[in-house]
């Protein structure tokens, strides 16, 4: 079980290390609460707003979230967005491998609320390494829950409920044939978060029934947005598994498959160096995109189909913002006289945009970067290739 933890636990660090650079976080002395005049507690403490601005999924690059509190009786079964799990009685075994190089990054470690110390001795542990930005959040998880904000689970709190056979609906936020199909958690259901507001009725109709969303892993923001839908229609009881599909792989191996990967179609040539697709229907491979970013840019529209945040954060030169949620309403406007390539982070956004554009308009010539794109502050980017 350690070991799963461990894993889980290096993909969320690796989550932070790919994400775009920012400048290192400080809390100014106006967002740090008076100490409490207690002995066992640290002396920078910070309220839920605080917190709130870096529980995001993506997560941030600037900030690690730390859940003290102990894995399988609390941190698994839930816990606050993008956070790691640093047991206190782990610390000195974990914390080496876990907390971040750069000792003046944003911590910000939690427990269990005003009675629980471990985020208290967490923090004064990391000060002892030489971290200089620390910050406590007393309230913790119960606060947190209790004010409504949708909490995450781990893989493991997700496996024991399935193997217990407990009443739960877990949903692949993720589009179905381009990801749903290839694998998923057993047991998961189809909703694809652009499909959302059209597949309601696969829900349950009891507003009461646990419903666990999940998509690609922490960088992906399908299940966050399908899960705040849900909660709009008056769902009480709705979790995330952030790290997703990769993280359930990661723990417990592939999952069920329902189809087999489509053909692949003939490549079809631009003005610039010729496009090479590759395993997937339409996709283009890492290699031929960046040849043609190098040599040719302007052979090819490119189309960030991520949210507005996520392109503002950093983006490819010359691509234009169409999130994916608006494609259909938008597909009238793209050309036809040159190739297009829709990209978001993970490939699941740009596939399903790539269908919806073959579909709407089928005389486009469009393709989709199936790879993880990651960009840096200085505009620098990096594409992991699918496997």
């Amino acid at each position: 079980m350690k070991t799963k933890h461990r894993i889980l636990a290096a993909i969320l660090l690796a989550a932070v290390a790919a994400a775009p650079l920012t400048s290192t976080t400080t809390v100014a002395a106006e967002q740090v609460v008076a100490a409490p005049a207690k002995a066992n507690y640290y002396k920078k403490l910070v309220d839920i707003d605080f917190v709130k601005k870096y529980a995001v999924i993506p997560v941030r690059a600037d900030v690690m979230i730390i859940d003290s509190r102990p894995a399988a009786r609390k941190y698994d079964t839930g816990h606050i967005p993008g956070a790691v799990n640093i047991p206190d009685t782990q610390f000195d075994e974990l914390a080496p491998k876990m907390l971040p190089p750069d000792k003046s990054m944003l911590l910000i470690f939690y427990c269990e609320g005003p009675d629980c110390v471990l985020s208290h001795k967490g923090a004064f542990k990391a000060e002892k390494l030489g971290y200089t930005n620390i910050v406590v959040y007393t309230e913790g998880y119960p606060e947190w829950a209790k004010k409504g904000n949708i909490s995450a689970v781990s893989p493991a709190f997700v496996k024991k409920q399935l193997d217990a056979k407990a009443p739960m609906t877990l949903i692949d936020s993720r589009p179905k044939a381009r990801k749903y199909d290839k694998g998923h958690v057993p047991g998961a259901i189809s909703i694809p978060d652009s499909e959302f507001d059209k597949l309601t009725d696969k829900l349950p109709t009891d507003k009461t029934a646990s419903l666990i969303f999940y998509c690609e892993d922490v960088s992906c923001v399908l299940s966050p947005k399908s899960a705040a839908k849900a909660v709009a229609l008056g769902y009480t009881n709705v979790m995330t598994m952030p790290v997703g599909y990769v993280g359930w792989e990661q723990a417990y191996g592939a999952g069920a498959a329902a189809s087999g990967a489509a053909p692949a179609a003939a490549s079809p040539a631009g003005k610039g160096p010729e496009i090479v697709e590759g395993k997937e229907k339409g996709s283009i491979t890492a290699a031929s995109f960046e040849k043609i970013l190098k040599e040719a840019p302007a052979s090819i529209l490119i189309v960030d189909v991520r949210d507005p945040l996520e392109f503002a954060a950093g983006s490819f030169k010359n691509a234009i913002n169409i999130p994916a949620d608006t494609l259909s309403k938008k597909v009238g406007t793209l050309p036809a006289d040159k190739p297009i390539v829709f990209f978001c982070s993970t490939g699941a956004r740009s596939g399903e945009a790539y269908d919806v554009a073959h579909l709407l308009r089928p005389e486009l010539k469009v393709y989709f970067l199936n790879d993880k794109v990651k960009f840096s502050e200085n505009g620098s980017y990096t594409i992991i290739e699918s496997k």
